[in-house]
């Protein structure tokens, strides 16, 4: 019997280790492909998320405008003059918008373009990160409803 324990114990230990690995690659490999990225994750709710078409009458009731915000870019050598476009899912959220628009809404556009550089101001990339982060931002704020979107309408980048 005192042979047969190395041996024994060594064949559980291999059996052990060689489930273990299976369990793991199994997850890789055909586990949940979700990223743990959360720009990807994003994109993947977003391309889930299906808008309904309204009519012009209809936007023009739920869009809201922030018009001229003038502030400088993380590069303080450089100014920015945005005009934004707010679509909301509901009169009542723009409503309660448009009360807090100067008071609570341009702090959080100002905040966001401070952190952005000259370089991500120029393409299309990182206006789609502003826009986005401005979403995710005001409907922190917003109670009545969402912000479901946000048009860049004007935008004017000029060194000083």
């Amino acid at each position: 019997m005192r042979k047969l324990l190395p041996w024994l114990v060594s064949l559980l230990l291999a059996i052990t280790l060689i489930v273990g690995a299976t369990f793991y690659f199994w997850n890789n490999l055909f586990g949940d492909k979700k990223s743990n990225d959360p720009e990807q994750a994003a994109k993947d709710v977003a391309g889930q998320v299906e808008l309904e078409p309204i009519s012009a009458d209809e936007m023009v009731k739920v869009t809201s405008e922030l018009i001229d915000i003038s502030t400088n870019l993380a590069d303080t050598d450089y100014v920015v003059k945005m005009s934004f476009s707010f679509q909301f899912d509901n009169e009542k959220a723009k409503d309660e918008f448009d009360k807090i628009k100067e008071n609570q809404i341009k702090p959080i556009v100002n905040r966001a373009l401070w952190v952005m550089t000259p370089e991500d101001m120029s393409g299309t990339k990182g206006k789609d990160q502003l826009t986005a982060g401005l979403i995710n931002a005001i409907n922190e704020v917003i109670s009545e409803g969402k912000l479901l979107k946000v048009g860049i309408k004007g935008f004017v980048m000029t060194p000083i």
